[in-house]
């Protein structure tokens, strides 16, 4: 998931520094999971970014900032980037960028939209399209340290082919509840027709209001906002509504 990165608040701590690509799994038509080898690197939290920056030989430089799609894992770390076709950024990345080349990366960078293992509430995740980036990292997380924390995903996306981590969401993860609800086209013989998602559907599949759940909430601005207002609509507490937001940068 890609973010335009804002320049200045990032504080002096953080430095670029050298990744180098060590792997590349394709995710969809259009999306791609670079796994890069990060010397020094600090740790994450899981919902937390990272800025990328490209340099051309000829000096000019680019920068934007990606989710992280990996659970804390010593100095690797996983971006999963989707292709915009008029992106400056996202289609060296998913289309050029070979194993063994380089990028600076700076981060991680957020503090509010993380999931921590100490948390025990139940848990709502909200996605829409590649929205589900840092929420997968939750989810990986979940598993890593064994948490038994209750996790309920809804996942929003256009049709089956613009769908991510498919291998990995298909087993069985205890606890972890899953939702898959299609805009435009679906599986075969999917129950569901395709079309916009409703409030009788996040309630359903969500948490109810009184078990207090933090919900986590990320995709396209349009769609943060229709799932936060449909979330408060049911009688969740906007405090425990926190929000990711993202739009083309290109």
């Amino acid at each position: 998931m890609a973010r335009a990165a804002v320049s200045g608040r990032l504080g002096d701590r953080l430095r670029w520094t050298t990744a180098r690509l060590t792997d590349r799994r394709i995710e969809s038509d259009a999306a791609r999971t670079l796994v890069f080898e990060v010397p020094g690197w600090p740790g994450h939290l899981a919902g937390q970014h990272v800025d990328v920056r490209l340099t051309a030989e000829d000096g000019y430089s680019t920068q934007r900032s990606y989710s992280l799609a990996s659970a804390p894992d010593g100095e690797s770390v996983e971006l999963t980037v989707q292709r915009v076709d008029d992106g400056e950024v996202s289609p060296y990345l998913t289309d050029e960028l070979a194993v063994d080349d380089v990028v600076e990366l700076r981060g991680p960078v957020g503090g509010w939209f993380v999931w921590r293992p100490e948390q025990k509430e139940p848990i709502l995740l909200v996605g829409g399209g590649s929205g589900l980036v840092p929420l997968m990292a939750m989810i990986r997380m979940r598993r890593a340290v064994g948490s038994r924390t209750p996790f309920r995903l809804v996942y929003v996306v256009r049709s089956p082919e613009y769908q991510l981590f498919v291998s990995d969401l298909r087993g069985d993860d205890p606890g972890l509840d899953k939702t898959y609800l299609y805009t435009r086209s679906t599986p075969a013989e999917w129950p569901r027709p395709p079309g916009r998602f409703t409030a009788s559907e996040l309630s359903n599949a969500g948490w109810p209001p009184d078990f207090e759940p933090t919900c986590y909430v990320c995709g396209s601005t349009g769609f943060v906002e229709t799932a936060a207002g449909l979330l408060v609509a049911l009688g969740h507490q906007p405090g425990r509504i926190r929000t990711e937001r993202f739009g083309s940068s290109g």
